[in-house]
């Protein structure tokens, strides 16, 4: 049962919440809003994330294969979000009920670690679509090398165990406490080690957050750069504004999901560190608890991505959501960027020499069309050039 006291205002240091330091000060805050605006808005996107998600599997799973690289990265992706949201019911729970945990220490550490490792994972995961269209567009020579769809796979397994092992520290410092009949789970730690949380915090955020981050902006500049400058007698297409709009979907996934939450958190826990001002800890207070269901709106935002780049997504998905009988097995090409079609006898190998396929100039990358040989013609797609696909 949840405390009384928790209707009343709560002191900084002795409440509550799991990003609460405890230390121990003066100042009191109300926070009944975080009591409806955290359920509330994790419930709506536990329903959203994973019927947006789920589906999103399956058609990889079942329809959409094989993969191409960027398939392999939104699947992955897909999956992060699906995890990311199925850690949000005991977290629901534990704010609609007052800040009560009754699930134990453990099942507290491995929520919490849960709910961590899945959203950075997902930060990765769209930074590694940013690098790979990158590549394709703006280095097809290079994309061809490092774009191998087993490359990819082995690529994601390095994400997921990386952000694991540095999120290990977290299974140690997450504790629980008790005070009264309530049962606390605090994500951060206990008041004799907030400080060294709060710089392991800030090196997660530079390394896991900042890093993908800047990664990310780097090359959707260079490629958004790349897409306005027309190649030489080749008209604006389609295919690049839409490419455009795809970047602008991703930069404002970051911009209002991840950028608000991580800057107000780390405001918040230096705030908390260094004992500001009542006042300044109530507004900070009050705005990073604000800033995180925006976080967690990511897992709702990213479907609308496959949405926009996977031309073979959006028919199944139809197909899926309108009861009618499902397609045939489709390859995921998500981007064709460099990918060669599926129905083609040229196929990815260790060398181009191996395949017995056409070598590639520098400056220009063609997809063949099958039954060529047979009919003395070719379809070429220039580089930087999106295919309709895209």
């Amino acid at each position: 049962m949840a405390n009384a006291e928790s209707s009343l205002p709560t002191i900084l240091g002795l409440s509550t919440d799991p990003g609460t330091s405890e230390v121990e000060l003066d100042s009191r805050f109300d926070e009944e809003f975080k009591f409806i605006l955290l359920p509330v808005s994790y419930a709506i996107v536990f329903v959203l994330g994973l019927g947006l998600n789920a589906p999103t599997l399956w058609l990889f799973l079942f329809r959409l294969r094989p993969w191409d690289a960027t398939a392999t990265y939104m699947f992955h992706l897909a999956l992060s979000d699906t995890l990311y949201v199925l850690s949000l019911p005991t977290l629901i729970y534990y704010y609609a009920a007052r800040n009560h945990w009754p699930f134990g220490t453990g099942l507290c550490k491995f929520i919490c670690f849960l709910f961590c490792w899945n959203l950075y994972c997902s930060v990765f995961f769209l930074t590694c679509i940013s690098v790979h269209r990158y590549l394709g567009i703006c280095h097809p020579l290079r994309a061809l090398r490092w774009g191998h769809p087993h490359l990819a796979s082995l690529l994601c397994l390095a994400v997921w165990l990386v952000v694991a092992g540095c999120l290990v520290p977290n299974l140690f410092f997450v504790t629980t406490s008790t005070k009264e009949d309530t049962i606390l789970c605090h994500d951060t730690t206990q008041p004799e080690e907030f400080d060294h949380y709060v710089h392991f915090s800030s090196a997660i955020m530079g390394l896991l957050f900042g890093v993908p981050c800047l990664v990310t902006l780097v090359c959707y500049g260079l490629l958004a750069r790349r897409l306005y400058r027309p190649l030489p007698g080749a008209a604006q297409s389609s295919s690049r504004l839409r490419s455009l709009r795809t970047i602008a979907v991703v930069l404002t996934v970051f911009a209002v999901c991840f950028v608000p939450f991580h800057i107000t958190r780390t405001i918040y826990y230096m705030a908390r560190l260094l004992e500001a001002d009542c006042r300044v800890l109530n507004i900070v207070n009050v705005v990073y608890k604000g800033t995180r269901p925006l976080a967690s709106a990511n897992s709702c935002l990213d479907p609308v991505l496959y949405l926009l780049t996977g031309a073979k997504y959006r028919p199944q998905l139809w197909q899926l959501c309108s009861n009618g009988g499902p397609q045939p097995r489709t390859a995921a090409s998500s981007l064709a960027l460099v990918s060669l079609p599926e129905d083609s006898s040229c196929r990815w190998t260790a060398t181009p020499q191996d395949s017995g396929c056409p070598i590639p100039r520098a400056d220009r990358l063609y997809h063949w069309k099958p039954g060529s040989e047979r009919k003395g013609g070719e379809r070429r797609i220039k580089v930087g050039e999106p295919n309709s696909d895209t």
